[in-house]
């Protein structure tokens, strides 16, 4: 019985924990006017007959704040990575030296700037959803275990304290918006 209690309790802590590691993951996906090679990191290509992510047949680097250079393995892919970084729909306009691809990121506005606040506080808002759907399930599975029901609050209490995971959350869209500039709007959760 205590064998199924803990496996009640390990997998939701799993779920919570895949949440902020989701949001994490979309945060970093965001951009905020500053070159990073992550940004690329949805672009696939066709590379031999297989989809392949463009970090797999290229270097991506991000020689200042305001550009990404791509330089392919191999001379011949540079007009695939242009058109796969194209029908990615990231809303950059790749250009193609011969030998590498440059991006330039513009500047934010003040309009995109409120707009990824937006986003990122939506994101935030799922992963607390997704934490409290995981919590909700556990309390219930916990309350139809034949434990004692002492074991049982004592349980219960010990999900109710998983707010630590929502605060975390919190803490990922707040310091996102700090270290991407997007203080435009301050909401708080």
């Amino acid at each position: 019985m205590n064998e199924e209690l803990d496996f009640i309790v390990d997998t939701a802590k799993e779920d919570m924990e895949l949440a902020i590691a989701h949001l994490e993951k979309e945060m970093l996906n965001i951009r905020a006017g500053k070159a990073n090679p992550v940004m690329l990191s949805s672009v696939k290509l066709d590379y031999y007959g297989s989809i392949t992510p463009i970090s797999q047949v290229a270097n991506i680097n991000a020689p200042d704040g305001r550009t990404l250079v791509i330089q392919p393995w191999e001379k011949k892919m540079i007009g695939e990575i242009e058109k796969a970084i194209q029908v990615a729909n990231l809303g950059f306009n790749p250009m193609n030296n011969g030998e590498s691809i440059i991006i330039n990121i513009p500047p934010l506005t003040e309009d995109r700037r409120k707009e990824l606040a937006k986003i990122a506080k939506s994101e935030t808002e799922q992963a607390k959803v997704s934490i409290r759907a995981a919590r909700k399930e556990a309390n219930s599975e916990i309350k139809k275990s034949d434990a004692s029901e002492d074991l049982q609050k004592k349980l219960r209490n010990r999900h109710s304290k998983s707010n630590r995971q929502i605060r975390g959350a919190n803490r990922h869209y707040f310091h996102q918006k700090r270290s991407r500039n997007l203080n435009c709007i301050v909401h708080r959760m």
